[in-house]
C-alpha cells in the first residue's frame, strides 16, 4: 500500500489504540462472548451476595443484578460486540429509559457515546472485500485513524486522486447477519438477569429494533435518503448535508462528500471560539446565548418540517448527528440511516393531537391519541386522563407564550416522573406503536441537546404555522 494512501492522522482521540478492538464476526463468537458475560453477571452477583450475607444483609436478587460492577460488564461487552447488540441497547436506554432501573439506564446510556474502533488490518479486510485489492490507487490519501465510530461503523477521511474531500464509512464485519440473533440474545440475556420489568412488553420495540437495523446497515439506502433530504431541503441556507458519492457506495461502505463542523453540543462550552453568523452584538454573551437559541430553534423547527411537511423523519437524535460550520454559519446533517417515512394519517392524527393540547381541548387530545394507538382497549379513564396529562406536559414549549428557557426547564425530570408513575400500574403498560416511539426518541432527544445548549426558544412560533 503506497505511503500516501496510508497516511495517519494521529491527532482525534479515536486513535487510541486502547479504544481498538477487532469486531467478533462469526455467530458462535459473538453467542459466546453473551454468554460469558452471563457468567460474569452471575459471578458478580454471588460475588455481592456473600459480602453483604457476611456484612450480616439478607440482599434481594434484584438488588445483586443491579450492582454497578454488573451494569459495567453489560455495557463494555455489548460495547465490545458492536453491531446489533451495542445498538438494542442504545434503543432501550433512549426508548425505554424511563421503564428501566436507573442504574440499567445510566450505563446503557454510556453506550451512545462509547464505541470502540476496528484495528487498521480489519479495516483493510472490509475495503479489499468490498472495492477489491488495490483499491488504494484510487485515492492519494486514506486515514487509517477514524474521525468518528458508532454502533454498526466507522467513518475516515479521503482524498482522492482528483482532490474529492470524502467521508467513509464502513460497515463492522458481520452486522447484518448478527442482527436477528443479536437483538434476540440481549434480550433474552438482560430479561433472564432481570435488568429488566417484567410488564414491560419488549416484542413491539424488538420488532422494530430489527427492522430498523436491517435498514441502518444497508447504506445503498442511506445514500438514497441522503439525496431525497437533499431534495426536499433544496436550497435552504441554514442547513447542509453531505452528498453521497454512488460511484463508491457498496451495501457496507458509504462514500459521501467531506463537510467541515464542530459538534454542535460544543458550543455550550466553548462559545468563545465560534464566530457568529450574524451582525456583530456588542456583548460576547448575549451572542453566544444567540447562536444556541438559533441552533436549537432550527433543529426544532427541522422535526415540524420533517413531520408535517416531508412526512419522513430522521430518527436519531444522536448529538453527534448534528455539527455546526462556524465559517457558513449553517447546520451540518449527518447520518440519514435511521429514517422514518409517516403515513398521512398518523401525521393528521399528530397534528390534532399538538393542537388540541395547545387549545386544552382534552376531548381532542383523546380522539388523537387513540386513533395514533396509544390506547389499548379497556383502558381505564383515570390512565386515560394520565397519558393526556403526559401529552400536556410533553407539549409545554407548544404552549408556552414567547421563547421556552429549556436551559432552567426541570421538563425531562417531570417527564421522566410521570412516566415512571404509569409503568408501575402493571394493567396499564402498553407499548405504543413503532411510529410513536420514534418519534418520541427525536423529540426527547432535541429537547435534552436544546437543554445541554441551554437554549430558548419560541416554540409555539415554530408549530403555530403547521397546527392552524
Amino acid at each position: 500500500m503506497n505511503t500516501a494512501a496510508s497516511a495517519i492522522d494521529p491527532k482525534h482521540p479515536v486513535a487510541d489504540a486502547a479504544r481498538s478492538a477487532a469486531v467478533p464476526g462469526g455467530r458462535l463468537s459473538r453467542l459466546a462472548r453473551l454468554g460469558s458475560l452471563a457468567t460474569g453477571v452471575a459471578g458478580g452477583m454471588l460475588a455481592e451476595g456473600a459480602r453483604q450475607l457476611a456484612a450480616g444483609k439478607r440482599p434481594k436478587v434484584s438488588e445483586l443484578v443491579l450492582t454497578p460492577a454488573n451494569a459495567r460488564r453489560v455495557a463494555d461487552q455489548l460495547a465490545q460486540l458492536r453491531g446489533a447488540a451495542m445498538k438494542v441497547g442504545q434503543l432501550m436506554s433512549m426508548d425505554a429509559g424511563s421503564l428501566l432501573p436507573p442504574e440499567l439506564a445510566d450505563i446503557l446510556a454510556r453506550l451512545r457515546e462509547d464505541a470502540r474502533t476496528m484495528p487498521m488490518s480489519q479495516v483493510v479486510e472490509v475495503l479489499e472485500t468490498h472495492w477489491g485489492k488495490g483499491w488504494e490507487q484510487g485515492f492519494e490519501r486514506f486515514s487509517f485513524t477514524p474521525c468518528a465510530a458508532a454502533s454498526i461503523g466507522q467513518v475516515h477521511r479521503a482524498r482522492t486522486r482528483d482532490g474529492q474531500e470524502l467521508a467513509i464509512k464502513l460497515q463492522y464485519p458481520g452486522v447484518r447477519r448478527s442482527i436477528d440473533s443479536d437483538v434476540d440474545n440481549v434480550a433474552t440475556l438482560l430479561r433472564v438477569s432481570g435488568l429488566l420489568p417484567k410488564a414491560l412488553d419488549l416484542a413491539p420495540l424488538l420488532a422494530e429494533a430489527k427492522r430498523q437495523l436491517h435498514e441502518e446497515a444497508d447504506y445503498r439506502r442511506e445514500a438514497e435518503n441522503l439525496h431525497r433530504f437533499g431534495d426536499l431541503l433544496g436550497n435552504a441556507q441554514d442547513f447542509v448535508l453531505p452528498r453521497a458519492v454512488d460511484a463508491l457506495t457498496r451495501s457496507d461502505i458509504l462514500a459521501m462528500s467531506w463537510v467541515e463542523g464542530v459538534a454542535v453540543e460544543s458550543l455550550a462550552e466553548q462559545q468563545a471560539a465560534i464566530a457568529e453568523p450574524q451582525p456583530a452584538v456588542a456583548d460576547p454573551q448575549t451572542a453566544e446565548q444567540a447562536l444556541r437559541d438559533r441552533i436549537a430553534g432550527l433543529l426544532i423547527g427541522l422535526l415540524f418540517r420533517e413531520l408535517f411537511e416531508f412526512r419522513l423523519i430522521q430518527t436519531d437524535p444522536n448529538f453527534a448527528n448534528y455539527r455546526f460550520d462556524a465559517a457558513s454559519g449553517r447546520l451540518v446533517l449527518l447520518d440519514f440511516g435511521a429514517t422514518r417515512p409517516y403515513a398521512e394519517p398518523v401525521v393528521e392524527a399528530y397534528r390534532r393531537l399538538m393542537a388540541g393540547t395547545v387549545r386544552g381541548d382534552r376531548a381532542a387530545m383523546g380522539e388523537a391519541a387513540q386513533a395514533i394507538g396509544y390506547f389499548q382497549e379497556h383502558i381505564h379513564a383515570a390512565q386515560r386522563d394520565a397519558v393526556i396529562d403526559l401529552f400536556a406536559t410533553a407539549c409545554e414549549p407548544l404552549r408556552h407564550p414567547g421563547a421556552y428557557d429549556f436551559g432552567t426547564s426541570d421538563l425531562p425530570l417531570r417527564l421522566r416522573d410521570a412516566e415512571l408513575k404509569l409503568s408501575m400500574e402493571r394493567d396499564f403498560w402498553h407499548t405504543p406503536p413503532a411510529d410513536a416511539l420514534f418519534l418520541h426518541r427525536k423529540l426527547g432527544g432535541l429537547y435534552l441537546l436544546a437543554a445541554r445548549l441551554r437554549a430558548r426558544v419560541n416554540v409555539a412560533a415554530l408549530a403555530a404555522p403547521w397546527l392552524g
